[in-house]
């Protein structure tokens, strides 16, 4: 892949440090609550959800296309290159979707792959040239209260991810060792 002059937009600053290895990256928060960061050529670059059961957590997408909820094409291009990574879509939602019936939903209703809350925004903006996800949560894992660790900053939140682990201390335990896989699976991608 090569990164000259693309900025690696990411939602969390977890994401944010692996990226800085490709070069400029911007911290856009969840949902794009930072708002769109300058620069012409953007790439959506963190974890995503998957929406469909054959796609391990670890995966990696090297997204094609964007959809929203309805299905409709909010970007479509050819792969940045990213070894190794499969080909897919990403689903931008406006929200964290962590129902396995909600899942299987929306796969579907769109045919995406996977879900995140920034691609769809991103890609909006008109900047959008490629999309790298990492799986982090399959349809039948929960987040659990990993889904209360951020901030819409982007910034880590301790005490909502222990309010969330005290909820649900084995979904959590495991939704975090899965963010970590996938997150290592980003890390070797740079």
């Amino acid at each position: 892949m090569d990164a000259v002059g693309l900025t690696f937009a990411c939602a969390m600053t977890v994401e944010e440090r692996i990226a800085r290895r490709l070069g400029r990256t911007a911290l856009v928060g969840l949902g794009v609550a930072n708002g769109v960061p300058d620069g012409d050529r953007l790439v959506s670059f963190g974890i995503a959800g998957a929406l469909r059961g054959d796609l391990p957590v670890g995966t990696v997408i090297d997204a094609t296309r964007v959809v929203d909820e309805t299905g409709s094409v909010l970007w479509e291009g050819g792969p940045l290159g990213v070894t190794p990574a499969r080909t897919g879509t990403i689903l931008g939602a406006g929200r964290i979707v962590d129902d396995p019936s909600e899942r299987a939903r929306l796969h579907r209703q769109t045919g995406a792959d996977a879900v995140d809350m920034e691609s769809g925004l991103l890609a909006r903006s008109g900047r959008l040239v490629g999309c790298v996800r990492a799986i982090s949560d399959t349809p039948t894992s929960r987040l659990a209260g990993l889904a209360e660790a951020v901030k819409l900053t982007g910034e880590p939140d301790l005490v909502g991810f222990v309010r969330g682990f005290l909820r649900a201390p084995r979904d959590t335990a495991r939704a975090v060792a899965n963010a970590r896989r996938a997150l290592r699976r980003l890390e070797a991608v740079t």
